[in-house]
C-alpha cells in the first residue's frame, strides 16, 4: 500500500497561470502565486521539477526588445522564488485589423510533452486548468500508462471536455478554486 509522503513524492503540478488569471473574473479576486505555490506543497514536494508553472515572458510589442517588462519579470521572479519550476516563452503581439496589440502566448503544447516527457515521475497529475486543452494528452497517458489527472480550476472556467472525462477514470476528481480561497487569495489586487 502506497503511502501519502509516496503520493506525493509521485505527484506532478502542472500550473497554467495564464488561465489560472481568468479565473478573477468569475471569483472577483486573484490567485496568489506565493499562496497557490503554497497550496502546490500541499499536494507534491521533493522534486521541484513536479512543481510546473507556465506562462509568458512580456517583452512588450517591439520584437527586438531584449528587456521583460517590469511585471512579468516580477510575476515569473515570483514564482521562482517560491520553487516553481517555470516554463516560459516570449508572448507575441499580433495585430488586430490595425488596432491594439493582441498579446498571444499559448503554452499548451510545452504542457502536454512535459506530461508525456514526465511520465516516469510521476503517477498523477493536477493539473490546474479548466480547459480541455490537455484531455488528449491526458486520455493518452491514462490508457497507456495508467496515469490519473485531478483539475483544479474555478466553476465557471470548466470546460465540456473536462466535465465528460470526469465521468471516466481519467480525471479522477475536479477540485474548485472556489473551496480554496482561503489557501488562494492573493493579499493585493
Amino acid at each position: 500500500m502506497a503511502t501519502y509522503d509516496h503520493i506525493k513524492d509521485r505527484t506532478l503540478v502542472i500550473v497554467d497561470f495564464s488561465n489560472v488569471e481568468k479565473w478573477r473574473e468569475s471569483l472577483s479576486w486573484k490567485v496568489g502565486i506565493q499562496e497557490l505555490a503554497s497550496l502546490i506543497k500541499h499536494f507534491t514536494y521533493g522534486n521541484r521539477s513536479l512543481r510546473r508553472f507556465y506562462y509568458g515572458s512580456d517583452y512588450g510589442p517591439d520584437d527586438r526588445s531584449s528587456e521583460m517588462v517590469p511585471w512579468s519579470k516580477g510575476l515569473i521572479t515570483k514564482a521562482q522564488y517560491n520553487k516553481l519550476e517555470v516554463v516560459t516563452k516570449r508572448v507575441k503581439y499580433i495585430k488586430n485589423n490595425g488596432e491594439q496589440d493582441v498579446k498571444k502566448c499559448d503554452l499548451d503544447v510545452e504542457m502536454a510533452v512535459d506530461l508525456i516527457k514526465l511520465r516516469d515521475e510521476y503517477d498523477q497529475a493536477i493539473v490546474f486548468s479548466g480547459d480541455g486543452d490537455l484531455t488528449y494528452a491526458m486520455k493518452y497517458l491514462h490508457e497507456n500508462f495508467g496515469k490519473s489527472f485531478v483539475v483544479f480550476a474555478a466553476r465557471n472556467h470548466v470546460s465540456r471536455e473536462v466535465i465528460d472525462f470526469s465521468k471516466t477514470d481519467v480525471i479522477t476528481r475536479i477540485l474548485f478554486a472556489e473551496d480554496f480561497e482561503y489557501r488562494i487569495r492573493g493579499r493585493r489586487i
